[in-house]
């Protein structure tokens, strides 16, 4: 059964429907979350039997040892809420004790280090999605018994998942004395379209489904992932894991056009795609941008988006830190005020690369899940899960850490901070470092003032996902594209360069020079066009492998002109496994 799944040469049709939709990178979590809807759940208790799901099918990409966030919208009162889910550092973890005692010299924390598994936060970001957003009409339990009978009873293996889980198979083998349960026979990943069992991540699902977040944060779990930690030199305590909470937040947002962009604040980076989208704002406004006038996929184009993403990652790879500890190091109404924007976009040379930009730089490393889920009543959910760089932390025997007799893997979340005693994204005790979890969702203001929903939609790909954010709301509202094509269409990744992808600690001196990024470009933009690109100044490669470019997943809601009915239209990233999945009729419980 094997393939090679990287290329996507099929077409996919947007996906209709009127009583519920799920967008998601996986069709067996797709077809669950439909499930839940249809059961009567709304688009909160659907979200998190996807992810849970996602966990036991995609666990090389997501699960409950790594991060999660999301935004709800209430239909009812048409208003936004976000959810951060992100975890924070061991309440010893001190630049002292990584330069003093842990011997690390460079301005990150390795991710082969230890000190990189922080706090994971999405076993509680799950259970309190559901107490804050959920129906209220169905249990824990009851959403989390699909992943635990997939978990059990096995589900064959997608093509784009085997091939991740083929990368990890050699830390795996190294977690459990050359066997591990994340293995077929413990030795080996499988194959495309081969059965796979993961029990002990069914045994973790059940203990959640009884106990809540206290069956992860206390008890026979905590120990397993504090001993997994300690055992390796980490410093990760009990008393790190019973007292970390979620925070309620309220989103950030920009108007553009029409329409309002909400993402997460800081600590995470969606902050960075509402400057560019500021950025292009400001350009249209006052200094006669026209889209209409410039080809989708131009040389012209793309420039304008290169431009913007750089300027904005200039801004919020410096100043993104967990306001938590740093009340005033995050000036979110400063770097999104129209006044500053205006003179941002005075940065942007129409004919050129701009090679004087200072203050930070994306990164290129993820392992993440995008989905989305809007119910019968108007509701929706956008949700993300990570588990961060190589999937898990690799510590230094290169090995996973997998919690013995648990089934998941701890991400390392905290190779994110930076190891500057005066930057503010330094590292710090119960600090959460800067997160690129960013589920975002776009509204449209009525008459009346209220927000309705447009459209909820997202990506996966750590620093790519703003950049796909951006790239895709240029297709929809300036371009026309349905769901379907707006995420077909190729897209553009800012990185640094070559040399650098492989080495994050020397990724900060990056941080006060733009100079050095690259661009790749995927497959399906005209060679011209990089040409083109290449004599204004930037570095291009032009690139068949998809991995670069995010998985995407959206869903737009509109009515019907004649009948008034909410019509659902759903698009799935073909860079991906997954599938949207419509509803059309739903029985109540």
């Amino acid at each position: 059964m094997a393939s090679d799944p990287l290329p996507f040469i099929s077409r996919r049709s947007t996906v209709y429907g009127t009583e519920g939709m799920v967008a998601c990178p996986h069709p067996i979590a797709a077809q669950i979350g439909a499930e839940i809807l249809k059961k009567g759940g709304n688009a909160a208790d659907a979200a998190v039997a996807v992810a849970a799901a996602l966990n036991v099918v995609m666990p090389g990409s997501t699960g409950i040892g790594g991060d999660a966030s999301c935004l709800f919208y209430n239909s009812k009162s048409c208003k936004v809420t976000g959810l951060n889910g992100t975890g924070r550092a061991p309440a010893m973890l001190t630049l002292d004790y990584l330069r003093q005692k842990a011997g690390i010299t460079g301005l990150t924390i390795p991710i082969e280090n230890i000190h990189g598994a922080i706090v994971p936060g999405a076993a509680a970001a799950w259970v309190d999605t559901v107490e804050l957003f959920g129906s209220g009409k169905i249990d824990l339990a009851t959403l989390f018994q699909p992943a635990i009978d997939l978990a059990e009873n096995g589900f064959p293996v997608s093509p784009i998942v085997a091939k991740g889980w083929k990368g990890l198979e050699p830390r795996l083998k190294k977690t459990g004395n050359g066997k591990s349960t994340m293995l077929i026979d413990g030795i080996r990943s499988p194959e495309e379209g081969e059965m796979m069992y993961l029990p002990d991540l069914a045994k973790t699902f059940k203990t959640v489904a009884e106990h809540g977040k206290n069956g992860f944060y206390k008890g026979p779990i905590a120990d397993a992932i504090v001993n997994s930690i300690q055992s390796r030199g980490g410093l990760l305590t009990h008393e790190d894991l019973a007292s970390h909470k979620s925070e309620i937040i309220e989103p950030i947002s920009i108007d553009y056009h029409d329409y309002t962009l909400w993402e997460m604040p800081p600590n995470s980076q969606g902050i960075t795609a509402l400057i560019a989208l500021g950025i292009i704002r400001a350009l249209e406004e006052e200094h006669g941008l026209d889209f209409s006038k410039i080809e989708h996929h131009s040389a012209e184009y793309l420039h304008l988006i290169i431009e913007a993403m750089r300027i904005a990652f200039a801004d919020t790879r410096y100043y993104v830190t967990d306001p938590q500890v740093h009340s005033t190091a995050v000036p979110i109404d400063m770097l999104l005020s129209k006044s500053y924007l205006s003179q941002r976009a005075k940065l942007v040379n129409l004919k050129k690369r701009n090679n004087k930009l200072k203050k930070g730089h994306p990164e290129q490393d993820s392992n993440t899940v995008y989905f989305c889920v809007v119910d019968r009543e108007g509701n929706a959910c956008s949700f993300i899960v990570s588990i961060e760089n190589l999937v898990y932390c690799n510590c230094q025997d290169q090995s996973c850490i997998v919690p013995d007799g648990w089934g998941f893997v701890i991400h390392s979340r905290g190779s994110g901070f930076i190891l500057i005693d005066d930057h503010p994204n330094c590292v710090g005790p119960k600090k959460r470092p800067n997160s690129t979890l960013i589920p975002p969702m776009l509204t449209r203001k009525t008459s009346s003032g209220k927000h309705e929903l447009e459209i909820c939609f997202g990506i996966m790909g750590s620093f790519q996902q703003p950049q796909g954010h951006v790239q895709m709301l240029m297709n929809l509202l300036n371009y026309h594209a349905n769901p379907q094509h707006a995420v077909d269409l190729p897209r553009i990744c800012i990185t640094p360069p070559k040399s650098e992808q492989s080495h994050l600690s020397s990724l900060l001196k990056l941080f006060t020079d733009m100079n050095t990024s690259i661009v790749y470009i995927e497959n399906g933009i005209d060679p011209k066009v990089v040409k083109k690109l290449t004599s204004m100044g930037h570095t291009c490669y032009l690139t068949k492998d998809r991995s670069f470019f995010g998985r995407a997943q959206i869903i737009r809601v509109y009515k019907d002109d004649r009948t008034g009915k909410r019509i659902l239209a759903a698009g799935s990233d073909p860079r991906a496994d997954g599938q949207a999945a419509p509803i059309v009729i739903t029985s109540k419980l």
